[in-house]
């Protein structure tokens, strides 16, 4: 492909993004259109007019049959985060959504695979996750994305690997199984430190000290979420979070005034406590 979606991309811009997709598309020919297209319904799926995704995925099918891998690939993953993803209500996860959308990633996965694009198998793999959400399921699929990451010599494929440990120790902690979760955490943080965005390492560093908390480490991690503070403070991005878990960690020391600190903190900046 010709183009350069990432330069293109501002997913917290979504309409932003497609103005810049839909004035490339204007100059695109052949797969690299039918691309530039997908990416435009997956603006509209990250603003949550999913109809729209599918309207503008649905015209593609004519041309698909034709188009190489990359381009159906993506067209099967775009049409699967049209029914399922992080940016789905709740009470649209019908069965027959979840059903839907298992269908377009496996379809994706498959194409991916037989094409040997590891990055979109990963992808796909991934975003089952958000189909079968149950925590055993979602460690399957994440371990079975992070062995094509692992195997993988591209580049693109290997990028994935902090956020797929990332998730395994997420269902793992979910799970219950807090020394594993652990231990994914603790690797997805030492590949976070190798990169230059200080807010993933920082998040990767609160998984850690949010699991020495389940494992009753409290001094440990009363020492890892303090650390968290001055550093977000210092940047100024204070995370609510960080203070929910400074609250949950003083009540464990005994401590209800810092606890009782940190709870309005917190609620300062209008997050629930889980």
């Amino acid at each position: 492909m010709s183009l350069n979606l990432a330069s293109l991309w501002d997913f917290k811009n979504p309409a932003l993004s497609e103005e810049r997709f839909q004035s490339a598309l204007a100059s695109a020919t052949g797969d690299d259109a039918l691309i530039l297209r997908t990416q435009i319904a997956r603006t509209y799926g990250l603003r949550g007019n999913f109809d729209k995704a599918r309207e503008v995925l649905a015209a593609l099918d004519p041309a698909l049959p034709a188009a190489g891998p990359e381009a159906r690939v993506r067209a099967a993953l775009e049409l699967g985060r049209s029914w399922s993803s992080a940016t789905h209500p709740a009470e649209t996860q019908t069965p027959d959504a979840k059903a839907r959308a298992r269908a377009a990633y496996l379809n994706a996965f498959e194409i991916a695979r037989d094409a040997e694009l590891d990055a979109f198998a990963i992808d796909a793999l991934h975003m089952l996750a958000f189909v079968d959400t149950a925590p055993a399921d979602q460690l399957k699929w994440g371990q079975a994305a992070l062995d094509i990451a692992e195997k993988s010599i591209q580049p693109a494929a290997k990028a994935w690997e902090a956020s797929l440990r990332n998730n395994i120790g997420y269902a793992l902690h979910e799970l219950g199984r807090f020394e594993e979760a652990l231990v994914e955490f603790t690797r997805a943080a030492v590949l976070r430190e190798k990169g230059s965005d200080q807010g993933a390492v920082r998040i990767a560093r609160w998984m850690i000290a949010w699991t020495l908390r389940a494992l009753n480490r409290i001094d440990e991690a009363l020492e890892a979420q303090l650390s968290l503070e001055r550093e977000n403070a210092a940047a100024r991005t204070p995370d609510p979070y960080v203070f929910e878990e400074l609250e949950l960690l003083y009540r464990a020391k005994g401590n209800p005034t810092r606890a009782a600190h940190y709870a309005e903190l917190r609620k300062a900046l209008a997050t629930p406590l889980s």
